[in-house]
């Protein structure tokens, strides 16, 4: 399987076992990948939640098989983004997910539903 891209609410319904959770397959798991920008978002949702540091890393970056380093080209098509997804209120770590699945040329996963319609050359998968 090629690579998937998960953004942080993926994540968390992988790691919190919620609805949705269920279709990442191992399969897709075993090709997913993730911006450090929401392994950033997933880590210090954990720590509020009272994991440990070490811990909420391991949680967040222990999820995926692949964490992506936030590049320059990433951060252009992020900020491309901001006129497309502004009227959703999708925010920059949304936007470093989905600017991730465009540059990969990959599938993007999430639970959240306003990303259902948008229209970016990419397919994007709402979990719930």
């Amino acid at each position: 399987m090629n690579r998937v891209v998960l953004d942080a609410s993926a994540l968390m319904a992988v790691i919190n076992r919620e609805a949705g959770a269920e279709m990442l397959t191992p399969e897709i798991m075993s090709a997913a990948a993730a911006s450090t920008v929401n392994l950033a978002e997933v880590h210090g949702k954990l720590v509020l939640r009272g994991f440990s540091r070490d811990d909420a890393w391991a949680a967040a970056n222990g999820t995926v098989h692949e964490a992506v380093a936030f590049t320059a080209e990433q951060a252009k098509t992020a900020g491309d983004l901001v006129i497309q997804t502004r009227a959703l209120g999708l925010s920059l770590g949304d936007r470093a997910c989905l600017a991730l699945g465009i540059v990969l040329r990959a599938p993007v996963y999430t639970a959240d539903r306003a990303w259902k319609n948008l229209k970016l050359g990419i397919r994007i998968h709402v979990i719930r």
